[in-house]
């Protein structure tokens, strides 16, 4: 009887009286939140204040929670020449045309391998799924791609194999499980064809599975290195951030093991402070991105956890 009392003030909205115990649990739970909460903070704090330190007190006293002797000379030496600028522009271009297309050949392809209907769903999703535990090798790969398809030197040597992938789109057909195929048949009934069904009655239904699976994609394509070091030259002149700033650090590097280096002093070249500064230019903008899907991702996360 109180738990069904406790129940009824619960949905009405009156305040329930915790016991002692609950309030320990719960006092417990908001410390380990809140020191968690600064495990995860402290180091992109530390971070942002190593990259505004000089060199000398990075190496003397290590990285500082505060900048000790302020310095923008890391941040100066990144952004020389402003082709970081043109990467950023480039990256951005990527990221939004990559997710854009991504989205829509993944959410049609779970879409089509739910459907009933469909007479090849099965043998298609194994295929799909057979790519996921094997794969030809980087030898075959390098070699379909510049010999067979000729992207050398080109960006959709970057922006085509990060399109879609067997888990996203394994994400993407369990999240439309969820949605009953009564839909798709109402949608029949009044004449309405497979597109139209799917634009107007199946896409706004998968809102928190396109913001999970479109913020996956756009994290692969604006961290993207990986092709960019495998199929863009040296005669490409501007190149995706990451891999334009993992350049940046080699050069920097290199110049401190030449001959060259010799004639001057460690803390001249901010080494360290430049990593640091492509670390925040490079995060800074995703991390921005993502308290606006937070809601959606966290939905789409959790899809299929709890059976109704």
């Amino acid at each position: 009887m109180a738990k069904k009392k406790n129940l009824d003030m619960a949905e009405s909205g009156a305040k329930v009286k915790l016991g002692t115990s609950d309030k320990v649990i719960r006092g417990f739970g908001y410390v380990f939140i809140t020191l968690y909460s600064l495990c995860c903070i402290i180091p992109f704090l530390i971070i942002i204040s190593s990259s505004f330190t000089s060199e000398s007190v990075i190496r003397a006293e290590g990285v500082q929670l505060w900048p000790k002797d302020f310095s923008l000379e890391a941040y100066q030496m990144v952004t020389k020449g402003g082709l970081i600028w043109k990467s950023y522009v480039l990256t951005i271009l990527l990221t939004f045309v990559g997710t854009l297309l991504g989205l829509s050949i993944i959410s049609m392809t779970g879409y089509a391998l739910q459907r009933k209907d469909f007479a090849f769903r099965n043998g298609i999703s194994f295929f799909i799924y057979f790519t996921s535990l094997f794969q030809a090798g980087l030898a075959p790969y390098y070699l379909l791609m510049t010999q067979t398809y000729h992207l050398r030197d080109s960006y959709f040597a970057v922006l085509l194999p990060l399109l879609m992938s067997p888990w996203l789109i394994i994400l993407m057909k369990n999240f439309v499980k969820a949605i009953p195929h009564e839909i798709t048949e109402s949608g029949k009934i009044d004449g309405a064809g497979d597109f139209k069904i799917f634009i107007s009655l199946i896409l706004p239904m998968m809102k928190p599975a396109l913001a999970t699976i479109g913020l996956f994609l756009a994290l692969g394509y604006w961290n993207e290195w990986y092709q960019s070091s495998l199929f863009l030259s040296s005669r490409v002149d501007v190149k995706p951030l990451q891999f334009m700033l993992y350049e940046v650090v080699n050069k920097i590097e290199m110049l401190r093991n030449t001959v060259a280096g010799q004639y001057v002093t460690l803390t001249d070249i901010p080494q360290e402070g430049v990593k640091m500064a492509n670390a925040v230019l490079a995060t800074g903008p995703i991390v921005l991105l993502y308290p606006f899907v937070q809601r959606y991702f966290i939905s789409g996360i959790t899809v299929g956890a709890v059976k109704g």
